[in-house]
């Protein structure tokens, strides 16, 4: 009986709305006093009984254990460092990163988990609106330790979740400074990023510009040595063509005026040759050229006569 009497009083603490107001409340008081003394860890655990085991729905609650979880997970750069590192490469940490980066990991994904289901379901917008501008420096924060290829994507994240932030406060001047602060970083990095392109171009023209004169001044030389080898050749030959002259003129002047030419041999002569090679008798090839020179002799004495006799004007031509 005395038993049973326990049992039900143990039972009546649990369900009774005042007992477990109470209980409720001292844990809330508990939390809050662990959270300012920087006691984070255990601040979550007694915001994890309240709301987890309790099942009490609290927003400020709720936030304060999800703003304890991030700056347990994202308060060290270190500890960022890891946390990407082993969402990229977790087969490769070393020993003594797998533990800082499971601790890590835990109170990343507690933060996370609450934050979304701040923004998502909150009443209070000014409560929701703090969580979308928590989510948007959580996103920031892995850009700054992200690879190239990932960085833009998280910007972009963190860009959206500060206009969400204001679209559900535009009170909230912490999600206003961040969301103007992080469209001026990303112009600066885009105008940067033109800047190396336009520089790269200049480059890439200046370096162009710098062949084509090489090549330009290589083509001009050769075109001179060209030049310089025609006009050697020219030389030359003209030189060649003088010296031949003056040769010319030389042997010309070492010649005897007075040396006789070799007189070439009477047609008569070269007749009687050419008849003694036909194999005919010297007494007839004689008989042959005396009847020629008679009758050369006859020709030119009738040419004679012809040209002294007067022509007679009074008779025709023919």
């Amino acid at each position: 009986m005395k038993y049973l009497i326990t049992l039900i009083l143990v039972f009546t603490s649990i369900t009774d709305p005042v007992t477990k107001i109470a209980k409720s409340n001292a844990l809330k008081k508990d939390a809050k006093a662990f959270y300012d003394e920087k006691n984070y860890e255990q601040a979550i655990t007694s915001y994890g009984r309240l709301l987890d085991s309790m099942l009490v729905e609290d927003e400020d609650a709720r936030l304060n254990m999800a703003n304890a979880a991030y700056l347990l997970a994202y308060g060290d750069k270190e500890l960022l460092g890891v946390l990407n590192e082993a969402s990229e490469n977790p087969d490769e940490l070393d020993e003594s990163k797998v533990e800082l980066a499971s601790e890590g990991l835990k109170y990343a994904s507690i933060a996370s988990n609450n934050y979304d289901e701040l923004s998502a379901n909150a009443k209070n917008k000014v409560i929701a609106s703090n969580a979308f501008n928590q989510k948007g420096i959580i996103a920031y924060k892995r850009s700054e330790a992200a690879k190239a290829e990932e960085k833009k994507s998280l910007t972009d994240q963190a860009l959206n979740d500060f206009k969400n932030s204001l679209r559900k406060n535009p009170e909230n001047e912490s999600a206003r400074y961040n969301y103007e602060l992080l469209k001026k970083l990303i112009r600066e990095q885009e105008q940067q990023e033109q800047n190396n392109e336009d520089n790269k171009d200049q480059e890439e023209k200046k370096d162009q510009e710098k062949k084509d004169q090489e090549q330009e001044k290589k083509d001009q030389e050769e075109e001179n040595e060209q030049e310089k080898k025609d006009q050697e050749k020219n030389d030359q030959e003209k030189k060649d063509q003088e010296q031949e002259k003056k040769d010319q003129q030389q042997n010309d002047e070492e010649q005897d005026p007075n040396e006789e030419k070799p007189q070439e041999k009477d047609p008569l002569e070269k007749l009687k040759e050419k008849l003694e090679e036909m194999n005919m008798s010297p007494e007839k090839a004689q008989m042959i050229l005396e009847a020629m020179k008679n009758n050369e002799i006859q020709y030119v004495q009738q040419n004679k006569r012809k040209a002294t006799k007067k022509k007679d004007s009074s008779k025709p031509d023919w």
